[in-house]
């Protein structure tokens, strides 16, 4: 995980129209980047459509919204078009940027072990360091609390 204070990693990864999106390109403004586990179950559907329904009031702090997992860039598409989803959703296939942000990890369920994402949400800075940090992160509200914390940066 990347601490708080820390810069947060570059990264390069294309979205579910196949736009690349680099980190560096939002310098001067807060990020958001939530890590999820998997393309449209349950969980994750209601977290992404808890961004895209409050998408409107992140745009107002000049926040932007980017959501992360390891589908391909057409299960990213399937996903974003079946839910309206009006942000980029960034496929992650081979899983080195959800390495680098230490949200790869060893998971378990029904006594079997693999690995896996923990949903985690970092709030970057203007300035390209973390500002805050959602470990497994708990969807209900999940968005409403981030929105506070960007609106506490300025």
């Amino acid at each position: 995980m990347i601490e708080i204070g820390k810069k947060a990693p570059a990264f390069t990864l294309k979205d579910q129209d196949g736009t690349a999106h680099r980190l560096s390109e939002y310098a001067g403004q807060p990020v958001v980047l939530y890590f999820y586990p998997k393309d449209d179950t349950s969980g994750c559907t209601k977290q992404a459509c808890q961004f895209r329904d409050d998408l409107s009031r992140f745009k107002r702090t000049k926040a932007v919204v980017l959501g992360v997992s390891p589908q391909d860039v057409a299960s990213k598409a399937k996903f974003a078009d079946k839910h309206d989803l009006n942000f980029p959703i960034l496929a992650d296939v081979g899983s080195k940027v959800c390495e680098k942000y230490g949200v790869w990890q060893e998971k378990s369920m029904y006594g079997r072990t693999y690995m896996g994402v923990v949903r985690t949400t970092y709030l970057i800075g203007s300035d390209g360091k973390v500002k805050q940090r959602w470990d497994k992160v708990k969807v209900p509200d999940h968005a409403e609390a981030v929105l506070e914390a960007v609106k506490a940066l300025d």
